[in-house]
């Protein structure tokens, strides 16, 4: 039983050919830039801040956004050599098959489902928490079985999902375009929060920047950071290891970059425009998660901000209640197309999956008018809402973050061996400093990975471990890849 079997880039590149499986080029550099801003900006400038902030890293939580954004960029150029080398819908799950083996690439694939299908679903909660805010701010309340902290089915989480489901089957380029109007609108809200909370900054919020790191309940036990238990560190929030736990937790905020690697096959030119979407993505997103964390910090005492809405709350806090409402119109746009365009990218994953028969090939047909896979497409959308409207998803966030820097590990150690198994390979963006840049960028996604809760490794596990029962039940067997070998005695 060969699991190691790789796949070549040039027979990845020639499944992309066959009619049935083929996917339309529409997009540019710009829309892959457009769309990994879309996907990044979202829970982590909007949610995450004030949280992290309260409980974790005090107004160093700028610092924990630099951290996680330093490691994202040395993932980031694996990424984009990879994905501007072997052009192929999959990101890591892709990369994985041509480098490492089939069996690691199903289990990368098999991580990247956990990571994408959990990711739309809490997003679309936190849509949804905003979104009956926002009703209620005008005199609309929604009743509490269907919406707030704990509806019995979270209406509004699954009807955004189901309508996002609709338009990613009726086309990539009405998808970008959606997605165009609504990250110009996000990205005035973000600068409108930056300047605007300049002239409210109070110097004083900023002292101390790295509060004294202090034992709390929410670093005990199995939620202490599995570092701190491996070294018999005492678990603490705040202080120099507080900022970096509250890094890996931050993390979740970059996630997406990743995700334009996805869309390659759908990209026009892909050797230039998906580096530069990449890479300019993460480099603009950075930038403005600094610059609003920063500010929040100094509008309002981190002690006293809020973990749902902490934006819009630190301008109610000053008195200015209408950049709270523009705030919580710019939250509500934000998300929707992290929801899209999470769910984007988990299609394009099972979509390669299938197409190599490691899960039933009859998903990856694409439909002949909207040159979408459709069925895969509505399959994962209703998965989604079920997930949004039914299940408590405020714990798993982190297992989101564990599976996204365990896929950057393995991209980076697969450009380290491709460099040296295909040499000859076109490469038209090279990432530089290798092997040095991905061994750094492994041992900084390791370290992160490390600051995570016990708990969010004990899951990780347990899901690894079932997706490696559904490899040798279902997906050894039904490979592609067997299939041949299995004709391949016949034929001769």
């Amino acid at each position: 039983m060969d699991i190691f079997r790789t796949k070549s880039v040039e027979q990845s590149i020639r499944d992309t050919e066959a009619p049935e499986h083929q996917l339309r080029k529409r997009l540019t550099a710009v829309d892959l830039t457009v769309f990994g801003i879309g996907v990044i900006i979202g829970t982590g400038i909007f949610v995450l801040t004030g949280e992290v902030a309260k409980e974790m890293a005090g107004p160093a939580v700028a610092v924990s956004f630099a951290v996680a954004g330093i490691v994202c960029a040395l993932a980031a150029l694996c990424y984009a050599e990879f994905a501007s080398t072997i052009p192929v819908a999959g990101s890591a799950y892709t990369f994985s098959f041509a480098t490492l083996g089939e069996f690691p690439a199903w289990i990368i694939g098999w991580d990247l489902l956990l990571e994408l299908a959990l990711a739309a679903a809490v997003v679309a909660v936190g849509w949804s928490g905003y979104f009956s805010s926002l009703l209620t701010s005008i005199g609309v309340h929604l009743p509490a079985s269907i919406a707030g902290d704990d509806p019995v089915v979270d209406v509004p989480a699954v009807a955004i999902v189901l309508i996002l489901t609709a338009v990613l089957i009726a086309g990539i380029k009405l998808s970008s375009r959606v997605n165009l109007v609504i990250v110009i609108i996000k990205i005035s809200v973000v600068l409108l929060v930056i300047v605007a909370g300049l002239f409210f900054i109070t110097a004083a919020n900023y002292t101390p920047f790295i509060p004294e790191a202090q034992s709390t309940p929410t670093v005990e036990g199995v939620q202490a950071p599995l570092i701190q238990v491996l070294f018999g560190i005492t678990p603490v929030a705040f202080g120099v290891m507080g900022v970096f736990s509250a890094a890996a937790i931050v993390f979740f905020a970059f996630i997406g970059f990743d995700i334009v690697a996805t869309a390659a096959e759908e990209t026009i030119e892909p050797q230039r425009a998906l580096p530069r979407g990449i890479l300019g993505s993460l480099a603009i997103c950075t930038f403005l998660y600094v610059a609003v964390s920063l500010v929040v910090v100094g509008m309002q005492r981190y002690s006293e901000l809020s973990s749902s809405a902490p934006l819009a709350d630190a301008f109610t806090a000053v008195g200015q209640d209408w950049a709270a409402v523009l705030i919580s119109i710019g939250a509500i746009a934000g998300l929707t197309t992290v929801v899209m365009i999470l769910m984007l990218g988990q299609t394009r994953v099972l979509f390669a999956m299938c197409r190599d028969g490691l899960l039933p090939r009859r998903l990856a047909k694409v439909h002949p008018r909207t040159g979408t896979p459709a069925l895969l497409t509505a399959i994962v959308g209703v998965v989604a809402a079920v997930l949004a409207g039914f299940i408590s998803l405020s714990a798993l966030a982190e297992l989101v973050n564990i599976g996204t820097l365990f896929a950057f590990v393995v991209v980076s150690v697969g450009v380290i061996i491709l460099r040296r198994t295909r040499p000859d390979l076109k490469r038209s963006f090279r990432a530089p400093l290798v092997p040095l840049l991905p061994i750094l960028s492994v041992l900084a996604c390791l370290y992160l990975m490390l600051n995570l809760p016990v708990e969010t490794w004990l899951r990780f596990l347990v899901w690894m471990v079932l997706g490696a029962l559904l490899y040798f039940t279902y997906g050894y067997r039904h490979s592609r890849m067997t299939r041949a070998a299995q004709e391949q005695p016949e034929a001769s």
